[in-house]
């Protein structure tokens, strides 16, 4: 397992599998500068290397991610709106767009609160296991905002529109029974079973057909918008994965009643 420590975030890796940790916990890994380009800068190191097949997403302390620092942002609106916003296009954005290109996949484990782009943090991310203590909010409206990271796009899809509204609009919490129930997470764990069931599912993954996984991803996130569209685009996917030596090792080692060894070709 090689580990690197750069400010606020700590990434490992361990045979495919890449493990972000958002290391601020003493501010509930609150998004201030340095943990926002450190996070970015992982995911594109993430995006450049050749050798991770599956990331888990996770947090030190009792917070998933309280959202956007405050402290600096007051900071930054004493030096004037647009440096305090200036964020967005800088970090949030860059961010967002890089962790949902990912060609791998993605498991968020969230615990405690997930709030604001902490919350589109985790919806950037294919699959999520929230424990039980776990709570989303957007809380833009709260301060005067709308919404940035994406979840403005993120609900809409997840949720549809009314109960997208309702979340943005009232910013109330959302329990993590009442998230699985919505369809926001995968599955829902007790507090001290989160990172040994997001670890184990993320390591599934990572020794998972890994060709499969991004054509998996590309076909729900950017699938047409009608079934003939739909039909098309899988037919396309499944010959170019028909012939890949994944496919043939599987069908072969189902046929022998052999577990499949996936090398991601």
């Amino acid at each position: 397992m090689s580990v690197t420590t750069t400010g606020p975030v700590i990434v490992e890796s361990d045979n495919g599998l890449v493990t972000i940790t958002l290391a601020r916990p003493e501010a509930a890994n609150a998004l201030d500068t340095a943990l926002k380009e450190a996070l970015l800068d992982a995911v594109r190191a993430v995006a450049a290397d050749s050798a991770a097949r599956a990331v888990l997403l996770r947090a030190d302390g009792k917070h998933f991610c309280v959202g956007q620092d405050l402290a600096e942002h007051v900071e930054a609106l004493g030096v004037g709106a647009d440096s305090a916003m200036g964020t967005i296009a800088e970090h949030y954005n860059p961010l967002i767009t890089a962790l949902a290109a990912l060609q791998i996949p993605v498991v968020a484990a969230v615990n405690g609160a997930c709030v604001g782009a902490g919350f589109g943090l985790a919806l950037a991310a294919d699959i999520r296991v929230a424990a039980e203590n776990a709570s989303f909010a957007t809380a833009f409206t709260g301060i005067g905002l709308a919404s940035d990271s994406g979840l403005s796009h993120a609900l809409v899809r997840s949720l549809g529109a009314s109960h997208a509204m309702g979340l943005l609009m009232l910013g109330d919490k959302v329990s993590a029974e009442q998230a699985q129930e919505w369809g926001l997470v995968h599955r829902r764990v007790p507090a001290d079973q989160l990172d040994d069931t997001a670890r184990a599912l993320a390591a599934r993954l990572a020794a998972g057909p890994t060709a499969a996984f991004r054509a998996v991803k590309d076909l729900v996130r950017h699938g047409a918008p009608d079934l003939p569209g739909a039909l098309e685009r899988e037919r396309a996917v499944q010959e170019e994965l028909g012939a890949t030596d994944d496919h043939r090792a599987a069908v072969t080692a189902f046929l022998a009643k052999s577990t499949p060894v996936f090398t991601g070709r």
